[in-house]
Formats: C-alpha cells, structure tokens, sequence
C-alpha cells in the first residue's frame, strides 16, 4: 500500500505472512500506512526542527565529500544557493525549542552530538539566546569548516561572554591550538591555576582583565575602588605579575584565557 505525503508518493507498507488472506490485512495495512505518513509528516524536513544526527554528521564532517555534504543539506531542507551557519551549543533547553527561538523564520534544523548540539541556519541572530545558553557560531560558509569554528568558539564561552562568535575571536582563536601539556606547563597560566580556588580573587581578576580599569572593576564588583586596588595588589603577588602594567595586564589576559581552555 502506498504511503503518500502532500499528494506525493514517500514510500510503502506491505504485509507478508503465511497462510490465506485475512479479512483484517487491508485494515491493518490502512492503518500503518496512516501511522507511516504522520510520522513523516512529524519529522520531515520541512515540519520540525529536530533533524536526523546521522544526515547533519555527513553536512558537517571533514570526512564527507562535497557531493555527500549537498546532498544531505538537500535533504535537511537547505537551499543549494544559501550558506548553512553552524553553531555548537551546551544547553538544557530542548534543541528543537532552541532552534525554533534562534531562527524562527528561515530554515534551521538541530541534532545533538555526542556531549554537544548542533544547529544549522542560514542566519544566526547571537541576540535571540536565552539566558543559561552557552553557544560558539562558526564564520565559514563551508558547513564541516564552519562546525570546526563553533566548537572552538564554544570553548572561549564563560559567564561572562554565554555566546562567542569564531568571527570575533581574531587572534585569539590560536590558543585553542596550543597543546593542553603546553598550556599546564606554561609558569602564568600554572601560577592561575593556583588561585582558582578562590572564587574571590578570580572574580576580581576576571573583572579588572574584562573590563582593564580598576574604577570600572570596581563598579561591576560593587566595591570601594581601594578594596579591589588592595585584592589585586595581593593578586599580582601570588602571580608574580605586575597587573598595573600593559604587558603584565596582556599576560594575565591570555594566561586566564589559556587557563579556561584547559576545561573543556
């Protein structure tokens, strides 16, 4: 029996079992080619977000030929003619309910992998994430490029900064090439790791590196100015680091940059 979707023909059911014919099998037939059809009509392309992990793995992997790779974007509901953006989120919204927020206009199709989720949109607005949403968004218009720019985007992602563009990045995106070892073994970043577990002195740093002025720190900390001077006085002693000089401030910078990377 055919299975039909929009007066198209999708597929077909059969039943084969021995002995005569039943006066139940064309009922029984009826009734799964009804069951088949909505749930291609639940899950098909053009009807959610959720997509198959299988066919968004093949959009995005290094591995895939061009050919597989428009193929499977064909079939996810991608345009030949449109670039497909990639973002990589850690979220405990539901993927389809975080796409649906982030493009609820145009194409988008969401697939989780291994710890990681995956969205594909041709436009990505970093302002429509809701709160508690830690997100990288890739720059390329090639989808296994721009999934490689997303996850490294993600691993600069904090409290601070929940969404990180690869685009913004610059420069920065090179630390996520250094070798972990490389970073432990590194004397700024080992001298951060001694003070992380003090939640105190940490927010400290990481609001005087954000914002590079002691009054502005200060502000967001919602302290007197002479208690954070005092805290980072103490701070610069324990790193061996002068914090009141450019280059001991860029230091401290990339070493807590350095630093976070190490946890994935």
């Amino acid at each position: 029996m055919p299975i039909t979707l929009d007066e198209e023909v999708i597929g077909a059911v059969w039943l084969e079992r021995p002995g005569p014919p039943n006066p139940l099998d064309e009922v029984l037939l009826d009734r799964l080619a009804i069951a088949a059809a909505a749930v291609a009509e639940q899950y098909g392309p053009a009807r959610t977000t959720m997509a198959d992990p299988a066919l968004v793995e093949l959009a995005i992997s290094a591995d895939s030929d061009e050919a597989a790779r428009a193929r499977a974007l064909r079939l996810l509901g991608f345009a030949a003619d449109l670039p497909v953006r990639v973002v990589a989120v850690r979220s405990q919204l539901p993927l389809c309910r975080l796409g649906g927020l982030l493009c609820p206009a145009g194409p988008v199709k969401a697939a989780p992998l291994a710890d990681v989720g995956v969205i594909l949109a041709t436009a990505i607005d970093p302002a429509r994430f809701p709160a508690g949403v830690r997100a990288g968004i890739g720059a390329a218009e090639s989808p296994d490029r721009s999934w490689r720019q997303a996850r490294t985007a993600l691993r600069f992602t904090g409290p601070r900064e929940p969404v990180v563009r690869y685009a913004d990045l610059g420069a920065l995106a090179l630390l996520a090439e250094i070798p972990k070892d490389a970073s432990r073994d590194n004397a700024d970043v080992a001298a951060i790791a001694r003070i992380s577990g003090n939640p105190e002195d940490m927010e400290t740093l990481d609001t005087y590196c954000a914002t590079g002025s002691l009054r502005r720190a200060a502000d967001l900390l919602h302290l007197h100015h002479s208690s954070v001077a005092r805290r980072l006085e103490q701070i610069a002693k324990t790193l061996g680091i002068e914090l009141t000089e450019p280059d001991g401030l860029m230091r401290v910078r990339l070493a807590l940059t350095a630093w976070r990377l190490l946890d994935d």
